[in-house]
């Protein structure tokens, strides 16, 4: 699960609320706010990393069928760009703060402040809408987000695996498990409200209607688990179609994309590498990877970061034929988590794991990037390790796995020890105590 709000306390936001108007003086309007973001931001260094690989990274939003059960996901791509391609904003607009604001039970007045004073500046580092580059076939990787979270919030590990060569679909799911998401409804009235207005994106139909979904919380009484079961296999399913709308658009078929958008879709055509793809996902994102794997054949392999078990099924697992590796945080995982892990362990197909140590949940998601030290570690979104190691280690393991499952003729083998943990800062398996007798 993504977790962010389970670990914060409204008293310690507030408090930071109050720091950051007082070093900052700020008395006036939500413009003010935001322009202190971009002060602090600049004046620390802090930012999401770009991507270390060869190609240029571009991204675009393609949103298929307007309704709830369309599909809806931010792809980033290997471009052709320039110094003055625009970059998009990391959180999109304020209703993914309201979003965030609701899951972590504070309020949305308040919250939207502070989510601007602390991440308001933020950049994805992707062009936006940037042509695609056309080259050799390049492999496909399908993401999923963690509960409370939504498509732009890894654009770390996106980005990465674009400017290595991969197109890579980054899903917003639709099961009420995203801090925020939205579709469109059909307004046929003759007088139709405004849309509101948002920078990025806007549908193409003037009869068409934003509707806001929000994280649903469980109800008193309610079993989890249920829910969670449902939830995780309506994301397979999200993922499943994404991967399914990527293979008809490099067949050369015509989609409609419900946002208005200067992205040449057609460029795609006959470009992606259909026979290497890979699904990989961050907490219930690493749970729907193992749903995926069982569902799909098509894909080959999965890498499930800080995996939360909990909601699968485990008659499924006997089921999952395609290698799989599990990266987890130090300070996450316990007992019971990892026994389910291990249930997927097999004698022939490939199974591995790897602990960074020093990390958190939150080590995965861009936030680790984007706090200084003292706030980071307050709201548990910084470790004891510095994030740009611990996402190094992350994406270049990620990538040697891929290379040997994907049987990729790329450079990524150089790196193949850190799948094995051979790291001063990786442990070989877990650092988790597993009792023989659960075993």
């Amino acid at each position: 699960m993504f977790n962010f709000g389970r670990l914060v306390q409204e008293s310690v936001v507030k408090k930071i609320y109050e720091w950051s108007r007082l070093v900052s003086g700020l008395k006036g309007s939500h413009q003010s706010s935001v322009a202190m973001g971009n002060a602090s931001c600049h004046n620390n260094h802090l930012g999401i990393p770009a991507g270390k690989g060869p190609h240029q990274v571009g991204c675009a939003d393609l949103m298929v069928g307007h309704t709830v059960q369309g599909t809806f996901f931010r792809l980033y791509y290997p471009c052709q760009t320039s110094e003055a391609s625009e970059k998009p904003d990391w959180i999109p607009c304020r209703e993914y703060f309201n979003g965030l604001a609701d899951f972590m039970k504070m309020s949305r007045t308040l919250s939207e402040r502070i989510f601007n004073y602390l991440f308001g500046s933020y950049k994805i580092p992707a062009a936006w809408n940037a042509s695609f580059k056309p080259d050799d076939k390049y492999p496909v990787v399908i993401f999923s987000h963690g509960l409370g979270a939504f498509r732009t919030l890894y654009s770390a590990i996106c980005a990465e695996l674009a400017s290595q060569g991969f197109v890579v679909a980054a899903v917003e799911h639709r099961d009420e498990s995203a801090s925020a998401t939205f579709y469109y409804q059909e307004n046929n009235e003759a007088e139709q409200r405004p849309h509101a207005v948002h920078q990025n994106f806007r549908p193409i139909s003037n009869n068409l209607e934003e509707e806001w979904m929000y994280y649903r919380a469980l109800k008193p009484g309610e079993l989890e688990f249920p829910l969670r079961n449902r939830q995780v296999k309506q994301r397979a399913d999200e993922c499943i179609r994404a991967l399914n709308l990527l293979i008809d658009i490099n067949a050369g078929k015509s989609v409609e994309n419900v946002l208005q958008s200067t992205f040449d879709w057609t460029t795609l055509e006959n470009c992606m590498d259909l026979c290497r793809i890979a699904i990989m996902g961050h907490s219930f994102g690493g749970a729907t990877v193992i749903e995926c794997l069982c569902k799909e054949v098509k894909f080959k392999c999965g890498i499930a970061l800080d995996t939360w078990m909990f909601p699968l099924d485990e008659e499924i697992f006997p089921s999952v034929k395609q290698p799989i590796f599990f990266i987890n945080s130090e300070k996450f995982q316990w007992a019971g988590n990892i026994i389910r892990m291990k249930k997927l362990d097999s004698a022939v197909i490939p199974r591995k794991m790897i602990t960074i140590k020093g990390t958190v949940h939150q080590s995965f998601p861009d936030f680790t990037f984007l706090t200084g030290n003292w706030i980071g570690k307050i709201l548990k979104l910084k470790g004891e390790i510095d994030p740009h190691v611990a996402m190094d280690l992350c994406n270049r393991s990620s990538l040697a796995f891929l290379q040997r499952h994907l049987s990729l003729e790329r450079d990524f083998n150089q790196w193949d020890p850190l799948i094995e943990g051979k790291d001063d800062n990786l442990i070989p398996g877990t650092n988790i105590t597993i009792p023989q007798s659960s075993m």
